[in-house]
């Protein structure tokens, strides 16, 4: 690999080998980057013994329809973040977690503060950064998000699905050195001069059809086929866009995707509307079933929904905005979630939701 001439090398923490760990430490890898990462003791040996794979053939410009196959000496990965800070210290670290596990990560990070270098929030969600900010402090925090799509085979084993890019917002001392370190990983980043507002638009995004799969257990595609559900997720969109403007925040689009678009689709008459957001909501996640359905499902006991849908009502609840039909949404996962009723409840019944939305 030819490093272009500008190329400055820096070292990378990178909180967790998930599929956007992977995906992103990885690629910094592959542009020659020294990268770290912390994974749970019973992943590392695994890894370290097979390497990390990335599948990023749909990417035309990478010139290769082979799989990329990390070499386990090509990065470092450690079961503990104290054992991960000798190979310090580090420009940025990547932290891309669950919002639902925001919380106890920044307890595990706050006795290390000194020496943890800024980091670039990817996650989901519009208040991770703010927690990160008080255990850490200010300085610590980049707001970033990620657009392009990646499915997990398995462990350090991801495939680059949809490619869109990666924001990066503006202000801090590294935001502008990091779109051009990820820009030369061929990760697609732009520089975002509000952080909010990226946030906000990206999290408008994960709103479509997230929830109702989940409760309803029934595909995007399914949602949507129904003109009574179609109608929820417009009004439970347009709540969130009242609460942005009260908070003085705009609709901004993202890599690859065109957030305005979708804001402007909701003032369209339903029938017009209901084909395009249709197409978008299909294809938008790669083919994968929205990820409240896959927490939900998956045992774990734990949804992002508080954090997502949560966040509009907590917003809303500030600003004087009402925001019912996300307000029940959320109260319905969460019951879910947590086992408060049953899982059979609502699946496959839309009447049943539909009647608690009215």
């Amino acid at each position: 690999m030819t490093l272009p001439s500008n190329f400055s090398e820096m070292k990378f923490l990178v909180f967790g080998a998930g599929a956007i760990g992977t995906y992103i430490g990885g690629s910094l890898a592959l542009a020659g980057h020294q990268v770290v990462f912390v994974e749970q003791p019973k992943m590392v040996a695994e890894l370290r013994a097979k390497g990390l794979r990335l599948d990023l053939t749909i990417d035309e410009r990478r010139k290769t329809k082979d799989a990329h196959l990390l070499d386990p000496r090509s990065f470092v990965i450690e079961p503990s973040l104290e054992e991960a800070l000798k190979f310090g210290p580090f420009d940025a670290a990547i932290f891309a977690l669950k919002s639902f596990d925001a919380d106890a990560a920044m307890e595990g990070l706050k006795p290390f503060a000194e020496k943890l270098p800024p980091i670039v929030c990817l996650s989901n969600g519009v208040e991770n950064e703010v927690i990160i900010a008080k255990t850490l402090g200010a300085d610590k925090v980049i707001y970033g998000t990620v657009t392009s799509a990646i499915g997990r085979r398995g462990p350090g084993d991801i495939v680059l699905e949809k490619l869109r890019g990666v924001g990066i917002a503006a202000g801090h001392p590294l935001s502008e050195k990091l779109v051009s370190t990820f820009d030369q990983g061929f990760l697609n980043c732009r520089l975002y001069p509000h952080a909010l507002s990226m946030k906000w638009s990206k999290m408008l995004t994960n709103l479509v059809a997230n929830p109702t799969s989940a409760i309803l257990d029934l595909t995007a595609a399914q949602v949507f086929a129904n003109k009574d559900l179609y109608k929820v997720e417009i009004d439970m969109l347009k709540e969130c866009l009242a609460v942005m403007k009260a908070m003085g925040l705009d609709v901004v689009d993202l890599p690859g995707t065109p957030v305005k678009a979708l804001a402007f689709a909701t003032n369209l008459p339903l029938w017009l509307s209901r084909p395009l957001l249709s197409r978008a909501a299909g294809g938008g996640r790669g083919g994968k079933m929205p990820s409240f359905h896959i927490d939900l499902h998956s045992g774990r006991g734990k949804s992002e929904v508080e954090y997502l849908h949560g966040a509009v009502v907590r917003e809303g609840e500030a600003h004087g905005i009402p925001t019912p039909v996300n307000k029940v949404l959320t109260e319905t996962l969460l019951a879910l979630t947590n086992g408060k009723i049953s899982l059979e409840e609502f699946a496959g019944k839309p009447e049943k939701l539909l009647s608690k939305l009215k």
